[in-house]
């Protein structure tokens, strides 16, 4: 084994090894969270064992297995967050939402009911496969540090040993602006959503969002459909596209082992 490494590769790991551990043991990572939403009760399981809601249902089979999903993405969860609150510190990012980075039970299975009822025959296994932000974080930095906190941010996770499963830049066209990436964290195989935003981006994501939620309504005229993304366009239109922000791509898949990706045991999750 070749033990004749670098003065500077030694002390870049060490770098690198004791801001992880700070992050990890501090977790003093900016956060904000969203405004809360208005109280909702859950919509209550049928006398059949689904799940039936605003004509939408879940057979007792379908609806055991997305409470399933959703339980493992919770025990996921608790070793992908430190390795993201990490990544926000090290990456000066502002976590925004971290409060809401569980997908809650009812929305996933709204979205599993929607995509059966738009894809006659698919399998709630199928719908299942499909859903990769169960599990997602969104990490924001102001324009001027934006290129350089993504490039920062993605390659740790990368180092991490997460899977870059897609990265979908949209700087450079019409409509929405941000980076969305997903991720295969390496314990649980889970896929996990990270939203790169500024805060003008996300401001215009939170303003267009009742748009977007009607024009993807299966109700939604064509004519209605194309006037909510004109009108989607032209708000992100006025976003600030971040110096270089264009140009980001997904760090390169790493081939060799590197002692940084093992990430040491996450702290128990709080009982509540």
């Amino acid at each position: 084994m070749n033990t004749h490494r670098t003065p500077r590769r030694l002390v870049s790991r060490a770098a690198t090894a004791a801001a992880l551990a700070t992050a990890l043991g501090l977790g003093a990572v900016p956060t904000a969270t969203a405004a809360p939403s208005a109280t909702r009760t859950a919509p209550p399981t049928g006398l059949d064992g689904g799940w039936h809601h605003d004509g939408l249902h879940l057979t007792a089979a379908e609806n055991k297995k997305v409470d399933g999903f959703a339980a493992r993405a919770r025990r996921a969860e608790r070793t992908i967050s430190p390795a993201v609150r990490a990544a926000a510190r090290i990456s000066h990012a502002e976590l925004i939402g971290f409060d809401q980075r569980l997908k809650s039970p009812d929305s996933l299975k709204r979205k599993v009911a929607t995509r059966l009822r738009e894809t006659p025959g698919q399998t709630v296994d199928a719908a299942l496969r499909t859903i990769n932000d169960a599990v997602r974080f969104t990490l924001q930095w102001p324009a001027g540090t934006y290129s350089q906190g993504v490039h920062t941010a993605a390659g740790l996770l990368s180092t991490w040993g997460n899977d870059s499963a897609r990265w979908t830049n949209t700087w450079n066209r019409p409509g929405y602006k941000a980076i969305n990436s997903v991720w295969r964290a390496p314990r649980s195989g889970r896929l996990f959503e990270v939203q790169f935003h500024t805060p003008e981006s996300k401001a215009a994501q939170l303003e267009t969002h009742k748009l977007y939620e009607e024009q993807r309504l299966p109700g939604t005229p064509p004519a209605r459909v194309r006037e909510l993304q004109e009108q989607q366009n032209a708000i992100f239109a006025a976003v600030p596209v971040p110096p270089g922000a264009e140009r980001l791509t997904a760090p390169a898949r790493r081939l060799s082992p590197d002692p940084a990706r093992r990430l040491p045991a996450p702290a128990p999750a709080p009982a509540g």
